[in-house]
């Protein structure tokens, strides 16, 4: 795209150095070329880009800081304007409701944000701040970081603002089709009540469940009850299967009119006949093929980050895919996994199968009756006002927040009934609220919906201090999504607790209760790491066979979990060539994010060692204004040490010992 050569580079460079001195003739070195490289004839000749450049190159040290402090107060405004009102287009979409028209989905789809980079460079703000604030390579915020001031942190993430120049219109396209893929998912629902087995027996209650998370969630709920319990996962693991190779029939998503058979995959009508279904036309896999070409048409246009895969590892996890596959299959290889699933089946009296991935016999609440905890949950938080004015404040106190600080949290976090399956949606400036959207019934918040709302205030927390509590706006945040997902599963994991004493018998062997909680979390390491194996390797293959149609697809996505599964679980899972980790509704409505969970769940183990012995909300208050450094510069501001998997895998070993005693 750029119209300037190394010539006119190297000529700007000799006029700064003429005009400036050689004092900053290192940070124009960096930075003069990253502009030309974005700037294009439609900016201006080459005359003219030499021209900005002598303009608009800030030398003294004392100007360029109120540059950098006017840069982050009209970006806080522009990036929270943009940010709010997404959130208000999408209400009729993400919160209770009337159905959504096709209106809202329209606006659903529009990004207010689509030519805010289109502006900038034409503005030839974008230019202003590339030539005064260059951008470094995820590898020199590694190794340059650890010597960089809070100000020298700050200038680096200015220098991460512009690196590509992507048309309004590819980025319209791109956030309509993510926000078709996440309307597709929010709306794929399956009616328990009218699942069937071989006997006719209708085995669940009227209950809408969406996939992949609710079906999961109920299949975790019945550990505890025998061989009925047990026929249960099964049917559900049927159902899931049924989602995977598409056979499942279009008539039974999201409609009560059929009872369905999932083994045999037959309907019965309401009168009672039989009725041939129709298979869902691969619209699964149909859909994340369009995510990726949508992802296509953003490549060209980004030479730091020229494919998904780098924008979603080296740009927003800042960790690489390499890196990541390393210590997943660390992770899932070792001896500990053998371990802990030997004393899963001795704890179940049975060979496990598949879907004891999502063995849930570590928590607390394994022993505990749903039923009766989601009727303590509807009486205590009958409406999201209820959770917001009782349950919120009640979290921070058992953390050990004072009523100040908890008051302010809890000011900022708006609460709302979800339509999907719940999420917690950031602030982007200090004058609007954070989000909180779980499951909220006409009878109250049950045990699921509760257990997800502790989950996303945690989400919330993290984004409430690392948004007021960070020195500069443009620090805000944490270094990627897994961290913030890390403070949800220590709030979630607590979530009994918030409960008090009618949540639950307390265990007074504290060392078997830390056992349990470590176990729990390796094994839900173990689970999401082969699932977020499948879709980085999916994505992995588009990208070698960019021309594939949805039938490859399906079948190679399909092929890759087989594999997975092969590799890391059929041994002590049964089954080859189970497809399961291909169920996640991530793949198709979050492309390549799942690999922040298990990364998330390999953090807050760490946290949580860190945080033993402490009082919980005055850690996360010295931690979590760090804001958005690199996540090992964090990691070591935080616990000491980097992300590893080595704390975890040798505590999982102290854990079955101490279990099995």
């Amino acid at each position: 795209m750029s119209n300037i050569d190394n010539g006119c580079v190297q000529a700007t460079l000799e006029a700064l150095q003429q005009k400036h001195g050689d004092a900053c003739m290192e940070r124009a070195r960096r930075s003069v070329p990253q502009a030309a490289a974005l700037w294009t004839a439609h900016d201006g000749t080459p005359q003219e880009f030499q021209a900005f450049c002598l303009d608009h190159f800030i030398a003294d040290s004392t100007a360029l800081r109120n540059m950098a402090d006017q840069l982050e107060r009209n970006m806080e405004s522009l990036l929270g304007c943009y940010n709010k009102m997404t959130v208000d287009l999408n209400l009729p979409i993400h919160v209770d409701g009337p159905e959504p028209t096709p209106l809202d989905e329209m606006f659903g789809a529009f990004d207010p944000s689509a030519h805010f980079n289109d502006d900038m460079f034409e503005q030839k703000i974008a230019f202003a701040v590339i030539l005064n604030f260059p951008f470094y390579t995820l590898e020199e915020k590694n190794t340059l970081g650890a010597d960089w001031s809070r100000q020298q942190w700050a200038y680096a993430r200015l220098g991460d603002l512009f690196t590509a120049r992507v048309p309004a219109d590819v980025q319209q396209r791109l956030t309509a089709q993510l926000s078709g893929a996440d309307n597709y998912i929010s709306n794929y629902n399956i009616m328990m009540g009218h699942l069937v087995d071989d006997q006719g027996h209708h085995p669940f209650p009227d209950m809408a469940l969406i996939t992949h998370w609710g079906l999961r969630d109920e299949l975790k709920t019945h550990y505890n009850e025998g061989d009925s319990g047990l026929a249960k996962q099964r049917i559900i693991y049927q159902v899931m299967r049924r989602i995977i190779d598409q056979s499942i029939p279009g008539e039974v998503i999201n409609c009560p009119d059929y009872d369905w058979n999932p083994y045999s995959n037959t309907l019965t009508g309401k009168e009672g006949s039989p009725r041939q279904g129709t298979p869902e036309p691969d619209t699964r896999y149909r859909t994340f093929l369009e995510n990726f070409h949508a992802m296509q048409q953003v490549d060209k246009y980004n030479p730091r980050y020229p494919t998904a895969i780098a924008r979603a590892f080296d740009e927003g996890m800042e960790v690489s895919y390499e890196e990541i596959e390393r210590l997943f299959d660390e992770f899932c290889s070792s001896e500990q996994v053998g371990e802990v699933a030997k004393l899963i089946e001795q704890r179940l009296g049975r060979k496990l199968e598949p879907f004891d991935i999502w063995y849930d016999g570590f928590k607390s609440r394994s022993t505990l009756n749903e039923e009766d905890l989601s009727a303590q949950t509807r009486r205590l938080y009958p409406t999201r006002e209820a959770f917001a004015s009782q349950g919120m404040p009640h979290i921070l106190k058992q953390l050990g927040f004072g009523k100040e600080k908890s008051d302010f949290i809890c000011s900022h976090v708006t609460v709302d009934p979800s339509r999907g399956a719940g999420h917690a949606w950031e602030s982007a400036m200090r004058t609007d609220n954070a989000r909180l959207r779980t499951r909220i019934g006409k009878e109250g918040m049950d045990y699921k919906g509760y257990n997800i709302a502790v989950h996303e205030f945690g989400h919330n927390v993290e984004q409430t201090i690392t948004l007021h509590d960070v020195d500069h706006y443009i620090m805000k945040g944490v270094p990627n999504t897994a961290f913030t997902e890390a403070l949800a599963f220590v709030f979630q994991t607590r979530d009994l607790d918030f409960l008090g004493p009618q949540g639950g018998a307390k265990d007074d062997n504290a060392s078997q209760k830390e056992a349990l909680e470590t176990l729990d979390i390796f094994w839900g390491c173990y689970e999401i790491m082969g699932v977020a194996l499948v879709d980085m390797y999916s994505w992995h293959w588009l990208y070698e066979h960019p021309d594939a149609t949805v039938a490859e697809l399906k079948s190679q996505v399909i092929a890759i979990a087989q594999e997975v599964w092969n590799k890391y679980y059929a041994r002590y899972l049964g089954e080859e060539n189970s497809p399961i980790l291909a169920i996640y509704s991530h793949m198709i409505d979050s492309p390549l994010y799942l690999a922040n969970y298990p990364y998330g769940h390999i953090i807050q183990f760490q946290l949580e060692q860190q945080l033993k012995g402490k009082v919980v909300a005055d850690e996360i208050q010295r931690i979590y204004p760090a804001g958005r450094l690199t996540p090992q510069h964090w990691m070591r501001h935080a616990v000491g040490n980097e992300v590893s998997t080595h704390p975890l895998l040798d505590a999982a070993t102290t854990a079955v010992a101490t279990v099995k005693k």
